[in-house]
């Protein structure tokens, strides 16, 4: 694989672009899963609460302090769901499953939420889509992949911004 490096001989400057952690909450409440929307992404489009690790932070702490943050609840993790690449914005996806208790209070990062019955949830097939996909089947439920509507389609071939 080609490397951008820098160009003076005296450099040796390698950018590596290695991908960037990202945890994701499969958040379980009520006995439903919490879908939302970021208040950056159109309509139409919902997924999982995620969030970057603070420095030398443990993942596990990191998706509960998301949960607390964006939908302002208190989760315990059940189970890591595993690790999933996600190219367009050059992320590594940590996924856990947690359960969350309390009154959802957004934060200023999401623009709404919704509950999902784990029988009718479906999934987009990338990024966070397949750790839904993954839990549900692994609870023996069958989720069907999601069409998503043409806007998201068009925001998700954009060129992602740098948020």
């Amino acid at each position: 694989m080609e490397r951008l490096t820098c160009p003076a001989e005296d450099c040796g400057y390698v950018f590596w672009d290695n991908p960037i952690p990202v945890v994701a909450a499969v958040v379980e409440h009520e006995g439903h899963l919490v879908f939302a929307r970021n208040v950056k992404w159109p309509h139409g489009m919902y997924g999982l609460v995620t969030g970057f690790l603070e420095p030398r932070e443990e993942p596990a702490e990191g998706v509960v302090r998301e949960v607390a943050e964006e939908l302002g609840i208190e989760a315990e993790i059940t189970e890591f769901i595993g690790a999933y690449g996600f190219a367009r914005k050059n992320q590594l996806l940590l996924a856990y499953h947690l359960v969350g208790h309390g009154e959802i209070a957004l934060n200023d990062e999401l623009a709404e939420w919704f509950h999902v019955a784990k029988d009718e949830a479906e999934y987009w097939p990338g990024g966070t889509g397949l750790a839904v996909r993954d839990w549900l089947r692994a609870q023996g439920y069958d989720p069907q992949p999601r069409e998503l509507p043409p806007q998201v389609e068009a925001w998700l071939k954009a060129p992602p911004d740098m948020d």
